[in-house]
């Protein structure tokens, strides 16, 4: 049986990160965890007092902090020679979604050996990977939740996903404390991630009305919520919502999966280093324009969600630019994301990467096929004002 809703991480929310995952290691009996992260949470104070109470309490931790923004296949390989010389029996992964894919990733290895590139066919064999202890510190990748992970192939520059639903995170731990200093400018890209893993969801052939009731709930949270913290990044509501909407969303990725907007986003953003939360928030509104046709009275609530007033009687055509462009001046005017022409990339030159987007792994859940020529057209739209 095909189910639509499966649910296999713990997710525990609290004001107390040090309480809590000394709580975790001693329910699951974890001695020796390892410490996946950047360099630069190493130095945060909740991080230190989180080591400091493990170390209090006889649980002996090392720390893999070689974490980078759109990790290596070596990264992770590196983390399992350190899960293997520190003899771990579990990882704290502490950070976005670069940690918590490198942190997967090494899971993944140490359980069922090889390499971590071992594991791009969809075939390859995955044993139930335990032992993931996920800390976001963004809200935006869902990796906490998500059974994906994304690495980047140093010869080709291609961005390699790995999907093991045996691999998800054995607790989510969320602690908006982590987020309150989290700028403004990551703030709006990881909260609008969020909203397309809603967004495409809800427009996936993987959908059912199960997945579109969570998504339709996340549309609304982020809606509310994220202009909020990006006004004062110190709004902790503000914070523990987005958080909250950010966690299902990434719940969603494995129930709905994500359509050609993350195809987009992948072979754009690992080719001309575009900012992944920013990459498929300037893919939304030609997703929604070329899913129109075929999904109009969903592409009409998401702009009901952020506010779109449609005339009475209005055919589909109209109601979709509408939401369209509501979602426009949601992404542009009220949260402020920067015009997609700072990049100094060429239409022409996005175009050259058309067919990559067409044979991208995600563009098969679009409930259009997306051929050659509409990735042109839908290249041709991308980042517009």
């Amino acid at each position: 049986m095909d189910f639509k809703l499966l649910q296999k991480v713990k997710v525990v929310s609290t004001d107390h990160l040090d309480e809590t995952l000394l709580e975790i290691m001693k329910t699951e009996n974890y001695q020796r965890p390892l410490f996946v992260m950047d360099d630069f949470l190493s130095q945060v104070e909740i991080v230190q007092d989180v080591q400091t109470e493990l170390k209090a309490n006889g649980i002996e931790y090392a720390v893999f902090d070689k974490v980078v923004s759109d990790p290596p296949t070596s990264v992770v390989d590196a983390g399992v020679t350190a899960f293997k010389e520190h003899k771990a029996d579990s990882i704290i992964a502490i950070g976005g979604g670069s940690s918590i894919d490198v942190a997967r990733g090494i899971n993944i290895v140490r359980v069922n050996g090889g390499k971590i590139s071992d594991y791009v066919d969809p075939q390859a064999a995955i044993k139930p990977c335990p032992g993931l202890i996920a800390v976001p510190t963004t809200s935006g990748t869902g990796s906490e939740m998500s059974n994906a992970l994304v690495v980047t192939d140093e010869a080709s520059k291609q961005k390699l996903a790995i999907l093991a639903d045996d691999a998800v995170s054995e607790y989510a731990v969320l602690n908006p404390d982590l987020l309150l200093s989290l700028p403004k400018n990551m703030t709006i890209a990881t909260g609008l991630d969020a909203f397309s893993h809603a967004a495409e969801g809800y427009l996936s052939k993987l959908a059912s009305p199960v997945t579109d009731a969570i998504c339709e709930k996340i549309m609304f949270l982020l809606y509310n919520y994220l202009p909020r913290a990006v006004k004062n990044g110190a709004d902790r509501e503000a914070r523990e919502r987005v958080m909250v909407a950010a966690t299902l969303a990434g719940w969603m990725l494995n129930n709905a999966g994500t359509n050609v907007g993350h195809s987009m986003a992948h072979v754009l953003g690992s080719k001309y280093h575009i900012v992944h939360g920013e990459a498929v928030a300037y893919a939304l509104p030609g997703v929604l324009r070329f899913v129109g046709p075929v999904m109009p009275h969903k592409v009409r609530e998401i702009g009901q969600i952020l506010g779109a007033v449609y005339p009475e009687n209005a055919p589909e055509e109209q109601t979709t630019l509408i939401a369209e462009r509501t979602y426009k001046d949601f992404r542009d005017q009220i949260l402020g994301l920067h015009p997609f022409s700072d990049y100094k990339i060429s239409h022409e030159e996005l175009a050259t990467n058309a067919e990559a987007v067409a044979h991208e792994r995600f563009a098969g859940n679009t409930p259009r096929e997306v051929t050659v020529d509409a990735a042109e057209t839908l290249l041709a739209s991308y980042g517009k004002q």
